[in-house]
């Protein structure tokens, strides 16, 4: 009988968990067997900033001084403790709901996936995670994946596209994931606002098979998902190897803006197996890539 309890209380809690939370750890399972820890970097023990209690936070991090200044209670980091933090962000925008196949994720939930597998790897390596909007501070251990899968699988679609620049200490890692099909000029502006503060990253291109073979024959309606408008084409194949110059090309644009800012950049099709993905940038984040190196993994066959 005891046995019997002990199992239904499993079940129990397993259903409690996000699926998102359950797949993401699989897959970083499967990744966490071929990996290492990352090279950290930090930069002494000056103080970085206050940042208001949360629950979870050791009592004995509180800045008692600071806390009497307020009706708040205030926990003091340090640079090089910041300096240890990811923070992540994943596309919510409209063109990220879209899949071209129903066997297939769409873009979103594969970002969402990769997401939260990288961040259940990195804190399996005792790095501290963040999401970037979330407006929580970076974190290690078991509860933080909770959270932040909690947080993921109640946000909605967003029309912001890419995230503001946040201030984050000199030598804090940021992550970025999404299709990047928006005009060169938001990323560079991105870029180069962590740039100015001395902050790096890395970019994960997901895109849906689709998108990189325009595989479609004949007349076809497309429909704009972000106010684009929609668009007919009598003769798809007519415009098939421009499009795909215009793609390589735009590909090629985001790796020169990596490179010049010394982020690295690796592609995903949601086609391929997650854990590939995953792999690929956690070997960037490694330094298995050096800065601005371009792995798209989109070409070939599955």
């Amino acid at each position: 009988m005891a046995v019997l309890r002990s199992r239904h209380e499993a079940e129990a809690l397993a259903a409690r968990l996000p699926p998102l939370l359950v797949q993401a750890e699989r897959v970083a399972a499967t990744v966490a067997q071929g990996v290492h820890g990352r090279r950290r970097v930090g930069s002494g023990d000056s103080f970085w900033q206050f940042r208001p209690y949360v629950q979870g936070d050791p009592v004995a991090r509180i800045d008692w001084r600071e806390t009497a200044k307020s009706e708040r209670a205030y926990v003091r980091e340090n640079e090089w403790e910041a300096a240890q933090s990811v923070w992540l962000w994943h596309d919510r925008s409209p063109s990220m709901d879209w899949r071209s196949d129903r066997n297939l994720p769409t873009k979103r939930d594969r970002a969402a996936l990769l997401l939260l597998a990288l961040a259940a790897l990195l804190v399996r390596g005792g790095e501290r995670v963040a999401l970037i909007g979330a407006g929580l501070p970076p974190a290690h251990g078991r509860a933080v994946l909770d959270r932040l899968a909690l947080i993921m699988e109640r946000s909605g679609s967003t029309v912001e596209g890419l995230p503001a620049v946040m201030p984050l200490p000199r030598h804090a890692s940021v992550v970025l994931i999404g299709d990047f099909l928006m005009p060169l000029d938001e990323t560079r502006d991105l870029l180069a606002g962590y740039a100015v503060s001395g902050v790096r990253g890395h970019l994960l291109q997901v895109l849906d098979p689709a998108e990189e073979s325009l595989p479609y024959d004949g007349r076809v309606r497309f429909e704009g998902m972000e106010r684009e408008g929609n668009l007919t084409l009598a003769r798809v194949e007519a415009v098939r190897e421009q499009y795909q110059s215009r793609l390589a090309g735009h590909q090629a644009g985001l790796a020169a803006l990596a490179r010049g800012h010394g982020w690295s950049l690796a592609g995903h099709r949601t086609d391929r197996p997650p854990h590939q993905a995953l792999l690929a940038l956690y070997g960037m984040m490694s330094g298995g890539l050096p800065p601005g190196h371009a792995a798209f993994a989109t070409g070939g066959s599955a």
